[in-house]
């Protein structure tokens, strides 16, 4: 007979008490973690047993949620598993990822869908959601199977081509109506295609200067015009991806003004970087849709703190070496942002006094969760709720290196620049997945994770 311990026992044996951490509302408290569950949250908390953590000094947060990961496999795991990726989640405090659907086969079926879902409950860094192809292939002519993925075990509620448009106008309304049904939504990558053939950056006078074929503003703007408005007349929800114009976010706050249900996100790099960083042809900062004018990415931090952009995400999208170092023309397009998200968050938007803790709070966890329908996510730190949380030191300030990625590919575009913040605990249902600073072993995340299901299972 084994004398290890049972799946129970073990979920039993997590117990841990974070002991004067600060919530996004200043307040200081106590949790403790038991069986997976925040059991408890106040001053002087006591628990004989529980691993504690001195969390003095560090800021707690409601696990984060990113609406727009790569994760990449099944199809192109040289550059990324659904493994690697949720590990350079917890890195960077996520606890949910919806991966997004460009992946090889692409995931238009539930076959897929559920495949993708499974590897990451196996995984066990974060709770991982599928995001399924809007069309066939992402070919952009038939509709693919949107109600056998919604109604699928992944129960699938975001719907996109991501790294493509849905741009036949016909199809974008049948997508619409028919996610309608199930309360889902459109997650729109707004680029016109004939308008941004063979786009290398930015269009304007760098793109001239430099010799690289601009990428249009208007060519996101007028697809963004045309999706809302098809929004309205079919009352359906729209998400808009990745916007990274002034007029984008114009239209958008004109459609809310309307009243028409559409959503948006900006993601980091869009938010601190400009087009200035192709002077050096460092493909690293070569991304779709481009990094723009300044003056676009203070619109972008300025409709976040107005409410028009409704949260930040990364669109991490990692590539192997051989991707990116090599001519501007012929690099990929993408970079990796999931363990940079929340200092580059910090050093835009806290620190020039846009938004609060509890705004970041908002962008990164509660909002992202709420369009994605994400079920058993702990908004806020409530008592008897799924513990997912992380730990994030905001006084920090450093270079930030390779020694921060956790991911399988090193394309990040901040490598060399000094972030603030870093993130010392990640929790997932309970489970510390980064300790100390440190992501832990895949076997001992995994073995949590096969505990929380068994435990979760039997009530």
């Amino acid at each position: 007979m084994s004398d290890s311990p049972s799946s129970t026992d073990r979920l039993a044996s997590l117990s841990y008490l974070v002991s004067g951490a600060t919530l996004p509302t200043g307040e200081r408290a106590d949790l403790l973690v038991q069986g997976g569950r925040l059991r408890a949250v106040g001053r002087s908390l006591d628990a004989h047993g529980a691993t504690v953590i001195d969390a003095d000094g560090l800021l707690a947060l409601p696990g984060l949620v990113d609406l727009h990961t790569h994760l990449r496999e099944p199809g192109f795991e040289q550059s990324e598993t659904v493994l690697t990726g949720t590990r350079a989640a917890a890195a960077g405090g996520f606890t949910s990822v919806f991966a997004m659907a460009n992946t090889l086969p692409v995931s238009d079926t539930a076959g897929v869908v559920e495949q993708v879902q499974a590897l990451g409950d196996d995984a066990g860094f974060a709770t991982v959601r599928p995001i399924g192809a809007v069309t066939v292939g992402l070919a952009g002519e038939r509709l693919s199977e949107i109600g056998a993925m919604a109604h699928s075990r992944a129960r699938v509620r975001v719907f996109s081509d991501d790294g493509k448009c849905v741009h036949d106008s016909l199809l974008m309304r049948r997508a619409l109506e028919y996610v309608k049904t199930f309360d889902g939504v459109v997650a729109q990558h707004s680029q016109d295609p004939r308008l941004t053939e063979n786009s290398q950056m930015n269009e304007g006078a760098l793109s001239s200067e430099l010799g690289l074929k601009g990428w249009p503003a208007v060519a996101e703007e007028s697809i963004i015009a045309r999706d809302v408005l098809l929004a309205e007349h079919v009352g359906a929800r729209l998400h808009v991806c990745h916007v990274s114009t002034a007029g984008s976010v114009e239209v958008i706050r004109w459609a809310k003004s309307r009243g028409i249900a559409v959503t948006a996100e900006a993601t980091p790099h869009h938010l601190l970087l400009t087009e200035d960083l192709i002077r050096s042809y460092d493909a690293r900062y070569k991304v779709n849709p481009p990094l723009r004018r300044d003056d676009d990415v203070h619109a972008l931090r300025a409709g976040l703190a107005d409410g028009t952009i409704d949260i930040i995400a990364t669109d991490h999208a990692p590539h192997p070496a051989e991707s990116k170092e090599s001519e501007w023309d012929a690099a990929s397009f993408g970079m990796v942002g999931l363990e940079s998200a929340l200092s580059v968050a910090q050093t835009a938007l806290v620190e020039t006094g846009l938004l609060t803790w509890a705004d970041i709070a908002r962008v990164l966890s509660q909002t992202p969760a709420e369009i994605g329908r994400l079920a058993d996510h702990s908004h806020a730190f409530e008592v008897g709720s799924s513990a997912n949380f992380t730990l994030h030191d905001p006084s920090s300030s450093s270079v930030f290196g390779l020694d921060r990625l956790a991911g399988k590919s090193t394309n990040s575009p901040f490598l060399g620049m000094t972030l603030s913040g870093r993130v010392e605990y990640t929790f997932h249902h309970g489970y510390p997945t980064v300790f100390g600073g440190t992501v832990l072993d895949s076997a001992e995340v995994a073995a949590s994770a096969a505990a929380w299901k068994t435990g979760s299972t039997h009530g």
